[in-house]
Formats: structure tokens, sequence, C-alpha cells
């Protein structure tokens, strides 16, 4: 979610809605740039959460309440003795601007009624709160800027507060009321050599590139390139134009739920990636050493397959050895395999017959060499093959137990140490000892409307149970074609009275989407899966985890889905 201009409209509009009046009952500051009120109105008590953080900017209601340090920051003391106990007397959005003023009616230390200004900026990195006094002077900030951080503008207590130049993008919410005014500036934005959404959110302040495409997508005007018609550019206009009265007249839907769920979610796919990180970190420094490793082997296997010159050499120094003198550092003989002469480098040092051997030792050295070489690039596409989908499967992961199982499966296969006393540690006899603490590994499971379940592995702990435990043999079994993925099983209501077909063409579909999405292809937009039947799907003996094999199956082309939700 995007939250540009717009979005923080329907913020405000929210916010005026349920926290006008109310009294500001508790302060807290949960973690470094994070602030959460507690607001008291005569009807609820609500909680209004703000995070200043470069890379979550947001503001919203939420019903969470998280726990405080012992020791409250300096930046929620100053808001306890400004703010605590006062009245909010208005919330505002200057213009379209990514910017949220809360106005606070407070008594100061004299006892005496005096205003206070919470203001919040939503600007990505540069985002901040800062809170002034009636007369726009900054009382303090949860982030001091200097003039040797900022030359445009210093954010410390006692300057002067403002917002930042807006790179001379016009404010819509000024043009609406003047038709003339609204036309020519929406003339000059569409004379812009840009692509036509390009056009919008370089134009205006407050509108995102999303938001911009959206307008486009409404309009039927393809946002990446130039008009077609006249038609498509007064369309566009008409698009605009509506969305910006629905803003003026605050014609918009409450969206701290859908916030808060959005926050949520990627908080958690925050976490997950931070947790991740160092494990990633490790596969892939594994990873290159395979491939530095197997890029050495197939060099030396390339080598090693000159081996017959050398046996030709041996053999042409035997049967013409009684022509040739000891002696000589070379020798030129008749190749009856090519039919043509050859020339055989000799060591003088050594008698012709002597030449010889060194020749056949050569040629069995090499083929003791390829025959090993063979055996470990075989290992180690296999432990490229592997790794690479443990990769895939830490992209695919939702949860923490999602993580803890592939790590618990890293380390049992020696990949990883023992970390955080998560798995059951072992003995000296390699056996483990003690209770492991591993969540067991549970797949996704969906129900469809039409009483169909789907289970969907999102690691090779979760493929094996969805495939040797859950799915029976007429089930149908789902993975993207030659690449790591999800093991998806949809079981059918009639497996032991199976006919050839016996689902409809929309499940196939549905069960070939979401394997594709959960597989190493998951960012192509389209991608082949191959579907049988489980009892057609085998483990080799002594395969890794989640590895399969099968030859008889269908393939279809399956199409990304973004509009899944499990």
């Amino acid at each position: 979610m995007v939250f540009d201009g717009i979005t923080v409209a329907a913020v405000v509009k929210e916010l005026n809605t349920r926290l006008l009046s109310g009294r500001i009952t508790k302060i807290a500051q949960p973690e470094k740039e994070e602030i959460l009120l507690t607001i008291k109105t005569d009807s609820s008590t609500e909680r209004l959460f703000i995070n200043a953080s470069a890379s979550m900017p947001s503001i919203y209601l939420t019903d969470e309440n998280k726990p405080s340090p012992m020791t409250a920051p300096n930046f929620c003391m100053v808001l306890r003795k400004h703010l605590q106990g006062g009245r909010i007397l208005k919330i505002v959005q200057p213009g379209l601007e990514r910017v949220v003023k809360i106005h606070v009616e407070h008594l100061d230390e004299m006892g005496d009624l005096c205003e206070r200004v919470l203001i919040f900026e939503l600007m990505g990195k540069h985002s901040n709160l800062i809170l002034t006094d009636a007369k726009a002077m900054i009382l303090d900030a949860i982030k001091h800027v200097s003039a040797f951080v900022s030359s445009v503008r210093e954010v410390l207590p006692g300057r002067d507060y403002f917002i930042p130049n807006t790179e001379d993008k016009a404010d819509l919410l000024t043009l609406i009321d003047n038709e003339e005014a609204f036309r020519r500036s929406y003339a000059e934005a569409m004379a812009k050599p840009l692509p036509v959404f390009k056009r919008i959110y370089t134009s205006y302040t407050g509108i995102s590139p999303q938001t911009a495409m959206e307008l486009c997508n409404k309009a039927d005007v393809d946002g990446e390139r130039d008009f077609r018609t006249e038609e498509e550019k007064e369309a566009l206009y008409g698009e605009l134009r509506n969305l910006v009265k629905k803003v003026k007249d605050g014609d918009l839907e409450p969206v701290s739920a859908a916030l808060v769920t959005y926050y949520s979610e990627k908080n958690k796919a925050d976490v997950i990636r931070s947790k991740s990180a160092d494990l990633r970190h490790h596969l892939q420094t594994l990873l290159e050493r395979d491939y530095k490793k197997l890029d050495l082997q197939k060099k030396q296997f390339a080598d090693a397959e000159n081996r017959e010159k050398y046996r030709i050499c041996g053999e042409l120094l035997n049967a013409y050895g009684h022509q040739i003198e000891d002696g000589l550092d070379k020798a030129e003989v008749f190749d009856y395999y090519e039919n043509k002469n050859r020339i055989i480098r000799l060591d003088p040092d050594k008698t012709v017959s002597e030449n010889a051997v060194r020749y056949f030792d050569k040629y069995n050295k090499c083929k003791r060499t390829a025959q090993a070489l063979t055996e470990q690039i075989r290992e180690n596409e296999e432990e490229i093959e592997y790794l690479e989908g443990v990769m895939t499967y830490i992209s695919l992961a939702k949860t923490e137990d999602d993580l803890t199982q592939i790590k618990a499966e890293l380390w049992e296969r020696g990949y990883v140490k023992r970390l955080g006393g998560i798995y059951a540690a072992k003995g000296k006899d390699g056996r483990s000892k003690g209770k492991s603490r591993m969540p067991k590994a549970k797949p996704l499971h969906i129900t469809t409307d039409d009483g169909y379940e789907i289970y969907i592995g999102r690691n090779n702990l979760q493929n094996e149970v969805v495939t040797f435990e859950i799915a029976t043999g007429n089930d149908w079994w789902f993975h993207a074609k030659g690449v790591p993925g999800a093991h998806v099983v949809v079981k059918c209501p009639h497996a032991n009275q199976a006919t050839e077909w016996d689902m409809p063409d929309e499940m196939f579909e549905l069960a070939a989407s979401l394997a594709h999405t959960n597989s190493k292809n998951k960012d192509m937009e389209k991608g082949e899966v191959d579907y049988l039947r489980r009892k057609n799907v085998k483990r080799p003996n002594k395969a890794a985890p989640g590895f399969v094999v099968y030859y008889t199956n269908y393939s279809m082309v399956a199409t990304k889905r973004d509009d899944l939700e499990y």
C-alpha cells in the first residue's frame, strides 16, 4: 500500500471522525521511531500508531497495545510534558502533502491554555515526527536533522518549522474550484515528453506512481505510453478530477483496518527477511564455492577426456619401437588410427619402451581421474540443485516455523551448526540427545468453495508431508517443471473411484497456479507445471528430503496469481 497524499487524506478524514475532542491519556514509544497515543473520546478509547521509520512510515488507528521500554526515551518524555492530558482540536493535511498535523490544546506549566502541534511527515527516508508550538517553532523531533545532514532544512529545537519545497508540483485541491486553471494545469502536465502516468505524478502533489497508473487503468489508457486519441486524454482528465473532488468533499473510506492488515503482513515479511538474512548469506557462500568447484571440475574433466591420445601414443611406440632409436626427444610415426603421420614427444633419458609405459601410465591416470570427476561432478551438481532449492524455500517462508524447519533440515545434513538451542544436540555417536523443539512441518491447507482440499509444501520437510503422508494414490500432484518449488496436492473427493479426469478444469488451473506461484519461477508471469497422479511420484533411495522422480506426466502452462489468499 502506498502512503501518498490521497491515502493521507483518507487517514485524516478517519482521524477527525474518531478522535476530534478526544483527550490524550497515554503516550508511549515502543520502538525508537514509533509513537503510540491512547486517546479517550466520549464514546470510546482509541489508539493512534505512528511509525516514522524510513522503511515503513505509517499512521493509523489500531487495537494493538505494544509493550513500552522500562525507561521512556527523551522524545517520549517531551511529548508527555506537552501533550498528555491535552484535547485534540483538529487534524489537518496541508493540501495533498504527505503531512498530518494534530493540533492539541494543553495546559502549560503555569496552568494557562496553549496549543501544540504534532506534525507527522511521511516522506520515505526523510520521514519525521515533529512537535511545535502554535507559532511553528520546533520544540523537539523524533529525528534531529542538522545543517550537516540537510542543506534544505534543519529540524532542531528552536528552529522554525516549514514544509520542504515539493519541486514545483501543483496542488490539486486549489485547482479543483477553478475549472479553467485545472484545464490549463492539466494541458501543461500532458505536454511533458513522458509516459502518461509519469506526467501525472511528476506534475501534482500527493499523487504516487501507483495512484497515477490506477487512474490510467480506470480511464482505459495505457499509462506506459502516449495518448492514442483525444478521447483518452479527456477520460483521464475526468478520472483525475473525480478523484480530487472526492478528496475535497471528504468522500473517502476509512483505511485504518486495511493499513493494520497491510503493515502487519509487511512487518511479518520484514521479520522473516531479517531472520533469514544470515542463513541466505551462508547458503549463498556455499553455492558460490560449489559453482567455482564445478567449473574447475569440468575443466579437469575436459583435460582428462584427452586421455585417448596418450593411449594411442603408447600403442604407436610399441608398434614402431624397433624403428626408433633411444635418446631422441621426439619421433615421427605413421598413425594408422587417423591415417596420417604423428609426432610423439619423448623423454630422451628413457628408452622407447619406457616412454610407451609413461604414456600408458598417463592414460590410466587420466582414466581414473575422469571416473572420479564424473562422480564428483554429479555430487556437486546435486548439492547445487539442493541448495538452490533451499534458497527458493527461504524466499517462500511465511512464518518463523517455516524458517526453523529449513534450518533444522540443513543442520541434519551438516550445512549449518546448531542454532539457538532449537534442535536436539548430537552426541559423539552422531545420534540426537534430548528432545528437539523443532515445530512440526505444517503445509498450507486450502479448502475451496467446491469442497476440494489443497495442500501446499513450502519447504522440503513440508513437501515430504504433502506427498508421502497427506496425499493418496489417486490424488492429483502438481510441481513447477524443472525448478525447485512447492509440492501441491489436490485431494479428490472420489479418489477411490477416480476416472481419467475427476476434477473440473478450474481446479487444475488453480492448483497449477499455486505450484507456479510457490516456485523459483514465482516472479515470472507464466510457467510450465507438471501434474500427475500421486501414485506415480516416487522417492529414490537415500534421496534428500522432498526429492522425487516421475516419468509419466501431463504438463500445462500456469499463470501467476497475485489474488490468491492463503
